[in-house]
């Protein structure tokens, strides 16, 4: 298979299938990918660079308390209880934190990430989009409830 023909059929609109959106746009295909990327490196970069370290930290300071006897250990099970929870919240913590980092991530690109209305859309860039979106507006208008 030559290069121009993977070419042309990354480039042909999909089979509608129930889910899909409506419209096909190259772009918003670009922007699916380029979306993907950001996700998965906020994953990893929150785990390695907040998460792990803030889980670490909090179990160590737990055990240091304990030891000096600040917080009790469990009769049961000792100092483990406290310590697993201080390493969750810990671990909840840090990737919460780093939330802000990755809106940065994706408004760098141009794209609001944790909106409902941004997912899969056209964004109105290509002539095909904007005739197709002009065309569906008219036909499948839907009153508002307001």
């Amino acid at each position: 298979m030559s290069s121009g023909t993977v070419q042309q059929e990354s480039q042909t609109p999909p089979i509608k299938q129930p889910g899909w959106p409506m419209l096909f746009c190259p772009i918003s295909q670009i922007q699916d990918r380029e979306i993907a990327r950001i996700r998965k490196e906020c994953k990893q970069e929150s785990f390695w660079y907040r998460g792990l370290p803030l889980s670490l930290g909090s179990m160590l300071v737990t055990q240091g308390l304990i030891s000096k006897g600040i917080f009790s250990a469990s009769a049961r099970f000792g100092p483990y209880p406290k310590m697993a929870i201080a390493g969750v919240l810990g671990f909840a913590i840090g990737k919460m934190s780093y939330m802000g980092e990755c809106q940065k991530k994706f408004q760098k690109i141009g794209i609001a990430p944790f909106g409902p209305q941004q997912k899969r859309q056209c964004h109105h860039a290509c002539k095909e989009c904007k005739a197709k979106l002009g065309s569906n507006e008219s036909e499948d208008s839907i009153p508002s409830a307001s």
